[in-house]
């Protein structure tokens, strides 16, 4: 039976992040894996997304891109599976989700390339001061619960991956509100899951040379 959920992922990607939100949604999808030198800036790939980024979405007749989208999208789409607040209670939602896909993923992407806004032109990024983001960020992961309130959300798959990376690769300060959000969030099946798959796509890419 034909699946009109497609996944366009590289398995060293951000796709890992939305690997793990298709998991936690628990719908049947099919993965297609593209490589960097060719797959990804070919023409039918650019036709659904002209960046030549992955990863991104089909369903049905719908593309998404960039990971935040496709997370909030997923969660929408498959509302049986619980990982977005009611409408009128997303505020934290949206704020924490939207708030790692600016000035989080900014501010990090800056550090590691040696970027140093200078203190009078901070006005001129959306995240101001690379220590101001981390302050925030631990305030909102401090005491125990999730980002966006009670319960785990697509916005915990979100944040939590970006906090994931950043303390696997040191591009974010390793303090110990970071380590416990993490652990907390991805001690999870769907977590697990999707690591495996995207583990064995590596493995199997490194056997075959490519």
């Amino acid at each position: 039976m034909a699946v009109d959920l497609v996944f366009h992922t590289n398995p060293q990607s951000r796709g890992r992040i939305v690997r793990w939100m298709l998991e936690e949604v628990g719908e049947p999808y099919e993965t297609r894996v593209l490589d960097y030198a060719a797959a990804m800036k070919a023409p039918d790939y650019l036709a659904i997304n002209p960046m030549g980024k992955v990863p991104a979405i089909v369903h049905g007749g719908t593309v998404v891109t960039e990971c935040a989208a496709i997370c909030a999208y997923l969660a929408d789409a498959f509302p049986a599976a619980g990982l977005a607040p009611p409408p009128a209670d997303r505020g934290a939602y949206y704020r924490w989700l939207f708030f790692a896909a600016g000035p989080l993923e900014a501010a990090v992407v800056n550090r590691a390339l040696g970027v140093q806004v200078p203190p009078d032109r901070e006005r001129m990024v959306g995240y101001g001061r690379f220590e101001h983001v981390m302050d925030t960020l631990a305030g909102a992961v401090a005491g125990g619960g999730y980002i966006a309130g009670d319960r785990f959300t697509a916005a915990d798959v979100y944040v939590g991956s970006h906090i994931g990376w950043g303390l696997q690769f040191g591009s974010i300060d390793a303090r110990p509100e970071f380590a416990e959000y993490f652990a907390r969030v991805s001690d999870r099946d769907a977590y697990r899951r999707g690591n495996a798959l995207d583990d064995a796509l590596v493995q199997a890419a490194a056997k075959d040379g490519s």
